[in-house]
């Protein structure tokens, strides 16, 4: 059976309460069941990690390490100066689609640049909670042209710039 890891990085746990004309109503539990149900139903294993630390989220990405089969990462506020956390997900040998429950194309200016977009298969944004749902069928099934436009690694891509065991 694959195995998919969901990432959330800072802020998310406070789904449902922050800004819900802008992020929704639904709680990080709510959307991670959705997810992990959605897996299910394609014959995945879902694992949710969830952190507000940088250096937490560098661990939980390096120790899917040939443990995953891919890795849906929404990582928030870090998705925009965050080199460390690019790092990590450029050194695994593990496909990462980011995810953003908004556009962030289509917000302030500081949040219209991923630093890690260029390190992923793929990016999703603007669907609201239903882009965690496609950014995990497109570990499985590839991305569209439009969604891997930003991604640097293309599909099935390893990074190569790691030391064994970091």
């Amino acid at each position: 059976m694959k195995k998919i890891l969901l990432v959330n990085g800072p802020n998310l746990n406070m789904l449902g309460v922050r800004d819900p004309a802008l992020y929704g109503t639904d709680t990080l539990a709510a959307i991670e069941a959705e997810v992990v149900a959605h897996g299910a139903a394609r014959g995945v294993q879902v694992d949710c990690f969830q952190s507000n630390h940088e250096g937490a989220l560098i661990d939980r990405l390096h120790q899917a390490h040939g443990r995953y089969d891919g890795i849906v990462y929404n990582p928030g506020a870090h998705t925009h100066y965050s080199y460390a956390l690019h790092d990590a997900v450029e050194c695994i040998d593990v496909p990462v689609v980011e995810i953003h429950l908004t556009d962030i194309d289509a917000r302030e200016e500081f949040r219209r640049r991923s630093v890690i977009a260029p390190a992923c298969v793929a990016q999703v944004k603007g669907l609201g909670k239903a882009g965690y749902l496609r950014a995990l069928d497109i570990l499985l099934d590839g991305p569209a042209p439009e969604e891997a436009a930003r991604a640097g690694r293309g599909a099935g891509g390893v990074g190569t710039d790691c030391e064994e065991g970091r």
